[in-house]
Formats: structure tokens, C-alpha cells, sequence
């Protein structure tokens, strides 16, 4: 039976490859898209960073699966870690008070960067999730240094929860505007200016903080509940 299943799946990945070399003939230029990129992206989007303009421009409502995909990831572990009960993964060892007051010290700068990253990510190479993935290692520097540390969750679930909805609001607002979701209906600026790119740096703090909730969240959990038991 897997022999079986492992044959198909091959045939149909040759039989997509087949299809796929077929209709792009060797020798053809087939680099619209991407060439469109190259020379509107800055034009339309206002976002010097190309990557950025098609993330949360051309194909910003994919980035909003992603975010969605993110939040139930987060939901099901919270959901798991609360219904299994307490754990015995043994407890975090001491450290030493030069980590204690290092981890301390440390973390504001960490959440320091990682607003930054968000802030400029329609400028230089960063965005939303990177600064989201370097606050969330804040906090899990903070876990670290300070075994038994204890943080309400709320501030992480209140926090997800206004930047998720900023997002489809601005994508609604987006639809009545601009006549289709996630419009960039907001002045492009100057390019290579901060205040530039329209929606994209809000949308960029949105998911910088969404992420980062659900990551430093997800830490909690799992260091939390590590320790019960």
C-alpha cells in the first residue's frame, strides 16, 4: 500500500513537471512578472524594498493567510498545553546573577530592534515577522535569565488580537476605497523616506506585533507549563 501511494505521488510530481517544461519552451523569456516588479515596484507601491511591496502589496492578502495560519498554530498550542494537564519537565536550573541582570538589561534593546526591523521594513531587508521573531526572543531571553519568572498573558492575547484586527480593517477600509481589499489607499510619499509606502508600514507594525505576541505566547506556554508538575 505505501509502495502504491509513493508511486502516485511520483507520477503525479513527473506528470506536473512534464506539463510545466512543456509550456515554457527554452529560449522564451517568460519574466513578465518579475520584470514588472523591477520596474513599477517602486512606482506602485512606494516601498523601496521590493520584497516588501509584493508581500503586503501585490500579494498582501496571502500575507494575511499567513498571519491567520500563525494565530491557529498559536490558538492549538494554548489549546493543547491547557487541556493536558501539568507536566513534569523539570524545572529551569538557577543562573548566576550576571544573567539574571543581562537578561534584564538586555531585553528593552531586544524589543528595541525588533520594533525597528518592523518600523523600516518597507525600507531595508526585515518586516513584520523578523521584528515579530526578534521580540518574541526577547522574552524567551528573559525565561532564560530568570527561572520561575511569571508574565500575564493577557497583554499577549490583547495585543494579537488589536493588531489581527487593524489588519482586515485596514484591508477593508482598503475594499471601500480602492475598490479591492488591502488596498494601498494612503499618499506613497517620498520613496526611501520613513513615512512613505502608504499602508505598508502599518501594516508592518500590525503583523511586528500580532507575531511577536503570538511567539513570546507560545514561549510562555511551553516554558510555564514546562515548569508545573
Amino acid at each position: 500500500m505505501r509502495a502504491a501511494v509513493s508511486f502516485a505521488v511520483l507520477s503525479l510530481i513527473a506528470v506536473g513537471l512534464a506539463l510545466s517544461l512543456g509550456h515554457v519552451p527554452f529560449g522564451i523569456d517568460r519574466m513578465e512578472v518579475g520584470r514588472y516588479y523591477l520596474t513599477h515596484g517602486l512606482a506602485d507601491t512606494g516601498a523601496a524594498n521590493l520584497v516588501t511591496g509584493v508581500v503586503l502589496n501585490y500579494r498582501a492578502l496571502d500575507t494575511l493567510g499567513e498571519v491567520t495560519v500563525l494565530f491557529i498554530a498559536s490558538l492549538g498550542l494554548g489549546v493543547f498545553m491547557s487541556l493536558s494537564g501539568p507536566r513534569n519537565g523539570g524545572k529551569l536550573p538557577p543562573t548566576s546573577l550576571i544573567v539574571r541582570r543581562g537578561a534584564g538589561f538586555l531585553f528593552p534593546l531586544i524589543l528595541l530592534l525588533g520594533g525597528y526591523i518592523f518600523l523600516h521594513g518597507h525600507l531595508t531587508p526585515g518586516g513584520g515577522f523578523q521584528g515579530g521573531a526578534v521580540i518574541a526572543s526577547g522574552f524567551l531571553l528573559l525565561y532564560l535569565g530568570i527561572p520561575g519568572l511569571r508574565l500575564r498573558h493577557g497583554p499577549f492575547t490583547a495585543t494579537e488580537s488589536i493588531a489581527g484586527l487593524t489588519f482586515v480593517i485596514i484591508g477593508l477600509i482598503g475594499l471601500g476605497v480602492g475598490g479591492y481589499f488591502l488596498s494601498n489607499f494612503l499618499p506613497k510619499g517620498s520613496p526611501f523616506a520613513l513615512f512613505s509606502a502608504g499602508v505598508i508600514p502599518i501594516l508592518y507594525v500590525a503583523i511586528g506585533l500580532k507575531v511577536g505576541a503570538e511567539l513570546a505566547g507560545i514561549v510562555a506556554n511551553m516554558i510555564e507549563g514546562g515548569e508545573e508538575g
